[in-house]
């Protein structure tokens, strides 16, 4: 089918439910994501309390140490460099305590023996040099991440004795009642400012939730793009399916289309459309209706009904060769899925095949009633003629001795025997035709029946040819009536050829339907036009002394045999009889 029209808009709508299980499928994993995030954050700002923290320790031991290889350090030194220590930024105490709990050195001098981290097992932690870490929170004050471990500055210089002069000049007042204190078991605890930990923590928590949206929204989006990709895929296989099998229908139905836009010009059209006026893509493609088609069919998209559906008329159209043939034409409207009008379709189909039938079956109609009315008619002549024969014949021989009355007894015999030849022919036709099926060789049978006008043919110099077509065997058929219809031909042909024509006989197997098919040709004076639908009609002829029975007899017995025949004639030029019968089942 060819055609100029834009190819449909591809939509693609995704269903909620899609979107509402992929977002059911992606909220939790990206949320876990997003947990497992925050928690590698703090933890790694935890690790870095920790490192800092144990730094500073590190330093302040190495601090005191320094201090304890010098000959003038003091508890005030000591004191003075645990506070500049605790100066540092983020710092927010740092304090040394023993393994009862009590304040040996505090930044905060105030603090010094006061009781700290009885909670904690101190005396186990004396004993280790591993970090430990915890968060305080004190009501109304700030959180702070505290570092703690064993103090032990004297790196192995066995500087105790110096390390518990420090204390005791810092922790005066407890002096006398500690008797045993033992300057290698403090514990010395560094407490930390968490605020740009935690602004951190809210920034990192901020930053994944924003990393873990933005991925949600592109999972989304990824989805949603495979999903229309697959969508479109599969629309696009679909239409394409859709168009092939629209397109082959279209081109392949035994009706016409075209198809007109709302400017009224061809935008397409089938082959039969094409083969019936002549259409050509170059020459009819986007051309105005009214120039290329016929008025009588093209004026159907102008009807004023055509707004309320369907129009659909019976038309004699003019097609490409010039043949005026029947066509039923429906058009209609052209609207999109929206509604939104696009144009014209025409839809016609060849009538005369419909007409022919229907022609044939009025005929059949015509020749039953005629049928009928013969048997009737012949059974009531046939006794009056017995009776005139015999008077004829009577005064045939009373008269032998006078010429005239003799002759004319003689044609009366003559008239009464040609009146009941005409009414068996009647009877004949009157009677349904039976056909009985039996093995036959078609090529015998032909010559056999050309036996019958021997006489016929050397009289008028009659040129016989036999043109089998191809080796076909024995068929079942009624050779008798096959012999009848051939005979019938042969007869019609040579009465309508002057001496020295010539009378071709062809035969053989039909090219696509079961069964087999002879055509008798002439070179005589030919069918007028006008006749050619009357000469199957009974007691219709175009011979002076003919009976118009023959042909009807043929037709009859071809229908008996489930066949077809036709004819082809040009008047001066000769006439060509062909018969298509269908072979019978034995004994039919």
């Amino acid at each position: 089918m060819e055609n100029n029209q834009q190819p449909p808009r591809i939509r693609i709508t995704i269903p909620p439910w899609i979107l509402i299980g992929a977002t059911i499928i992606l909220l939790p994993l990206f949320t876990l994501m997003t947990f497992a995030n925050i928690r590698r954050h703090q933890e790694a700002g935890t690790r870095l309390l920790v490192e800092k923290g144990a730094a500073l320790i590190r330093s302040f031991e190495a601090g005191t140490r320094t201090g304890l290889m010098g000959e003038h350090f003091s508890g005030r030194h000591l004191q003075q460099l645990l506070s500049e220590t605790a100066m540092q930024k983020d710092i927010v105490y740092l304090t040394v305590v023993d393994t009862n709990g009590i304040t040996l050195a505090h930044n905060q001098v105030s603090r010094i023996g006061s009781p700290y981290g009885s909670e904690l097992d101190l005396y186990r932690l004396s004993r280790s040099n591993d970090v430990r870490w915890r968060i305080l929170q004190k009501p109304g004050e700030q959180q702070v991440f505290e570092v703690f471990r064993r103090f032990s500055p004297s790196g192995g210089l066995q500087r105790e004795p110096d390390l518990l002069r420090l204390f005791r000049q810092l922790y005066r007042p407890h002096t006398a009642n500690r008797a045993g204190l033992d300057p290698s078991d403090p514990i010395i605890f560094i407490g930390l400012d968490m605020t740009s930990l935690q602004e951190a923590g809210r920034n990192d928590i901020r930053q994944a939730v924003i990393i873990a949206g933005v991925m949600l929204l592109i999972g989304l989006t990824g989805i949603i793009l495979l999903l229309i990709t697959h969508s479109v895929r599969e629309t696009r296989a679909t239409l394409s399916r859709i168009k092939a099998f629209s397109d082959n229908l279209v081109e392949n139905m035994p009706i016409g289309l075209i198809a007109i836009d709302s400017h009224k010009q061809i935008t397409s059209f089938n082959q039969v459309a094409e083969s019936f006026f002549g259409l050509l893509t170059e020459t009819s493609m986007g051309k105005d209706v009214a120039q290329i088609l016929p008025r009588e069919l093209w004026e159907l998209i102008e009807h004023p009904d055509i707004q309320n559906g369907i129009v659909e008329r019976e038309i004699d159209c003019p097609v490409k060769d010039g043949r005026v043939i029947p066509l039923a034409v429906s058009a209609t409207l052209l609207h999109d899925r929206d509604g939104d009008f696009h144009g014209y379709i025409l839809l016609f189909k060849d009538l005369t095949e419909i007409q022919s039938l229907k022609k044939n079956l009025a005929r059949n109609q015509r020749l039953a009633s005629v049928g009928r009315l013969a048997a009737g008619v012949a059974h009531e002549i046939r006794n009056p003629l017995s009776s005139i024969k015999g008077f004829a014949t009577y005064f045939k021989e009373r008269f032998q001795d006078h010429p005239e009355d003799k002759e004319t007894a003689e044609i009366m015999i003559q008239e009464v025997d040609r009146l009941n030849r005409v009414v068996s022919h009647l009877l004949e036709f009157s009677r349904p035709v039976y056909v009985s099926g039996k093995p036959v060789d078609l090529k015998k049978l032909i010559h056999d029946s050309l036996k019958l006008i021997e006489q016929q043919v050397r009289e008028k110099s009659i040129n016989i040819t036999v043109n089998p077509r191809d080796e076909i065997g024995d068929m079942i058929l009624d050779g008798d009536k096959i012999s009848q219809i051939l005979l019938n031909l042969y007869l019609n042909a040579m009465d309508a050829m002057e001496p020295g024509g010539s009378l071709a006989i062809s035969f053989g197997r039909h090219p696509w339907k079961p069964g087999i098919e002879i055509s008798v040709t002439d070179t005589g004076s030919g069918i007028a036009e006008t006749d050619l639908p009357h000469i199957f009609d009974p007691y219709f002829t175009g011979k002076p002394n003919g009976t118009g029975i023959g042909l009807a007899i043929v037709y009859n017995i071809v229908e008996a045999h489930h066949g077809e025949i036709k004819v082809k004639s040009q008047v001066g030029q000769g006439t060509t009889f062909t018969v298509f019968l269908s072979e019978l089942h034995e004994n039919d």
